[in-house]
């Protein structure tokens, strides 16, 4: 007897449906085509022990099963509870006049609990699309697949109350969520205030530009500065996810199977990889391609904390991402991408010793090993950095005042006027949503200047020694320091305060 269920697959942040065509006939044997990795090979010995220790059993027959498209790599234990259901109905150990109506995913333990998989929103949305009437998946997974409207989604425990709804007609609890309603139940503020930051004004100023324009930004101070402590805090001054921005965040996290209980992800993620991470880990691939940490952060702050510690190699893959916006890993047989639209927050210390600059401390490095230490971060890579700051550590009167700063709730205001009028701005172009997206072209046309800002830039660039690849990083954060004060044009003191802001073109830093 011939059965088909539906099972899924993921590539990249997209699923692909996965039929499975269940062949029972006279003879011995067991065989499973249609390229499935050793985990599905596995699966056999999973489901014989599932059936045996819930009253039924794999029978002792020819069992053919295909999982098509045949040419497209099947991999990890989710087919479990499909390939277990598919032999129990081609088998007629039970009835399922329905069960091609329902997409069924869900690895089975021996005793036939079913254990938690990975990908369940964007197979719940493929499900949804393709017109199948409910997904049936492990418990832990049912928010998040319920997530998609139009889509029954049912989450069972273990494999006995999938046949006792097949065959008994037993009702399966149904989980709903109003996805809007639960979208912004969720959006409180990040742990993490400006207000318990003492001092640094000026670095909260530039943090606030940062985020208003979503400038790619590098904190450079000695040890116990704060650079860590302001960075982990950036999130909270960034507008809040739109439930489009959200959905997207949460396939990603999806996919790797790190989707919390709560099923919608509505904060901006923050990942802080160690500077030991290999080039595959943050910017993703494999073997089985999966995204990196770059992509884990699309939509919110990827902190690269001592920034030349990091691998050259590690640094220089991340070039391209930082220009798309996503990034596209290729195998012989196929290509997934992935997206990776996020701000970077990078910080280091001046020098390997620590100190450099600080007239207070002794100069431990010698030129050449400044030279060396420096030398790690690529042109190409800083030319992707708009914004230079040197960070110092905060004086004991400061450190000591009990008064609270100003809070993230009061900036992120600041910071959201700001982003509506580059909205506005930017409404007819599809891949510019804020200032920092620019091309040539688009600064040419936004980024106007009167001849006085002209001559001031030109002198500034002529007086500190700028590069020439400051010219253009200077001109979007200073569109955005126009935005933040509202003003329609630039002027002489948004480009004065935009120079500042370039410290690493500074002759004696990089030269």
């Amino acid at each position: 007897m011939l059965i088909k269920v539906y099972g899924s697959a993921v590539f990249g942040v997209e699923a692909t449906t996965v039929t499975v065509e269940v062949n029972i006939d006279k003879g011995i044997g067991y065989h499973l085509v249609g390229l499935p990795d050793n985990a599905i090979k596995e699966s056999n010995y999973r489901i014989a022990a599932a059936l045996q220790n819930n009253g039924y059993k794999i029978p002792g027959k020819k069992i053919t099963i295909n999982m098509a498209p045949a040419d497209l790599r099947k991999e990890g234990s989710a087919y479990d509870l499909t390939l277990a259901l598919g032999i129990l109905s081609a088998s007629s150990q039970i009835k399922s006049p329905e069960i091609d109506k329902y997409l069924i995913m869900g690895e089975l333990s021996l005793d036939g609990t079913v254990q938690p998989i990975k990908g369940a929103l964007p197979i719940a949305i493929k499900a949804q699309e393709e017109g199948f009437k409910g997904f049936i998946l492990p418990k832990q997974n049912a928010k998040e697949a319920a997530i998609v409207n139009k889509l029954e989604v049912y989450g069972v425990e273990n494999i006995k109350q999938v046949i006792d709804f097949f065959d008994n007609n037993e009702p399966l609890e149904q989980t709903v969520i109003d996805t809007r309603k639960e979208f912004y139940k969720q959006l409180e503020f990040p742990e993490f205030d400006f207000s318990d930051v003492r001092g640094q004004e000026s670095i909260k100023r530039c943090m606030e530009i940062a985020a208003s324009g979503g400038h790619n930004i590098i904190l450079i101070g000695p040890p116990g500065a704060g650079k860590t402590m302001l960075a982990k805090r950036l999130p909270s001054i960034l507008p809040p996810m739109t439930l489009h921005e959200a959905l997207e965040t949460t396939k990603i996290h999806s996919v790797v199977g790190k989707v919390k209980d709560a099923g919608l992800m509505s904060q901006r993620p923050f990942r802080s990889p160690h500077h030991t991470i290999s080039d595959v880990a943050l910017v993703g691939g494999g073997t089985y391609p999966q995204p990196g940490e770059i992509s884990l952060a699309h939509n919110g702050v990827l902190f690269l904390d001592e920034l030349p510690e990091f691998k050259r190699s590690v640094l220089e893959v991340m070039r391209q991402p930082l220009e798309d916006r996503d990034v596209t890993i290729s195998r012989a047989k196929f290509t997934v991408t992935y997206p990776s639209s996020f701000m970077l927050v990078a910080s280091m210390n001046p020098s390997p010793g620590g100190y450099f600059n600080d007239p207070d401390a002794p100069v431990t490095s010698s030129p050449a090993e400044m030279q060396r230490y420096l030398g790690k971060i690529s042109g190409p890579l800083l030319d992707r950095i708009d914004i230079h700051i040197e960070v110092t550590p905060v004086p004991f009167d400061k450190l000591s005042d009990e008064r609270k700063g100003e809070s993230s709730s009061a900036i992120r205001e600041r910071v959201m006027k700001a982003r509506e009028l580059q909205t506005i701005r930017f409404a007819d172009l599809d891949k510019v949503h804020y200032n920092a997206q620019m091309n040539t072209k688009q600064i040419r046309e936004y980024c106007k200047l009167d001849a006085a800002s002209k001559e001031l830039l030109k002198t500034a660039m002529e007086r500190l020694n700028l590069s020439a690849r400051a010219y253009d990083r200077i001109l979007k954060v200073a569109r955005t320091i126009a935005d933040l004060s509202n003003d329609e044009a630039i002027n002489g003191t948004h480009i004065s305060e935009a120079i500042q802001y370039r410290s690493l073109d500074r002759e004696g830093w990089l030269g």
